[in-house]
């Protein structure tokens, strides 16, 4: 008896342990009906990282950056996912923010520096105009602007870097907190869309070879500047 006791406590424990830590490659659990995993496990930190923890705790259910006047941001935060490089794959989440203006955003197919500021890609999220939900190219100092899709466009660079943009639609638009917002990246080979709530946001195809990133790290933004909280939650990867 005292056998088949501690085996039918040892099987809801052991279940729970496994959906708490990565199953490998830093995904928690099997993939879902469309293949999706999940990589944050909704309770802890596990599995994602940055180079000043205080920021970053999770609140809600969701993995929470936060800056205040007491622990100022004077230079971006990324909390980094541990599962190593994305190439082609597509990822969903959901996040809400508020103050600094609601800029944040998710660094993909990206390097990470020494310091933790990033190089490559970021999926934009501020308060509304161009810059929400385009494709911004962090730190890459690449001629031209930052702001590689613009909010309702559709972008071409060519192999020289030369750009052309067409409309795509209305701008998307995000919900303030704390309503909680959809954003659903897609990037497969040099062409990258980006979602939000729904919504088409912005499209880019990168061909400019100095600079186009094909695979990278993934990561997510506290921005430097007044106090702000971001959150993320419900997180998965398809690759």
């Amino acid at each position: 008896m005292k056998s088949c006791v501690l085996f039918a406590l040892f099987v809801p424990v052991a279940t729970l342990l496994a959906a708490q830590s990565p199953s490998g490659g830093g995904y928690f659990g099997p993939a879902d009906g469309d293949g999706f995993r999940p990589i944050f496990n909704g309770t802890t930190l596990t599995g994602w990282s940055c180079v000043d923890m205080s920021y970053w705790s999770v609140r809600d259910g969701a993995l929470t950056g936060e800056s205040t006047a007491e622990n100022p941001c004077t230079k971006n935060k990324f909390l980094v996912w541990q599962g190593g490089e994305l190439s082609d794959f597509e990822l969903k989440l959901k996040f809400r923010v508020q103050g600094n203006g609601c800029n944040s955003g998710v660094q993909f197919r990206s390097v990470f520096r020494p310091d933790g500021l990033a190089v490559g890609y970021q999926a934009d999220i501020y308060n509304s105009g161009p810059y929400l939900g385009g494709v911004c190219d962090e730190m890459h100092h690449r001629d031209g602007p930052e702001l590689l899709s613009a909010n309702g466009k559709k972008s071409v660079i060519d192999k020289s870097g030369n750009r052309t943009a067409t409309d795509i639609g209305p701008l998307v638009k995000m919900n303030l907190w704390p309503e909680w917002n959809e954003y659903h990246i897609i990037a497969k080979g040099t062409q990258i869309t980006l979602r939000i709530n729904g919504q088409t946001a912005s499209q880019l195809i990168d061909e400019e070879e100095a600079h186009l990133d094909l695979k990278g790290m993934l990561g997510l933004q506290l921005r430097s500047g007044k106090p702000m909280t971001v959150q993320f939650k419900e997180i998965v990867v398809r690759d």
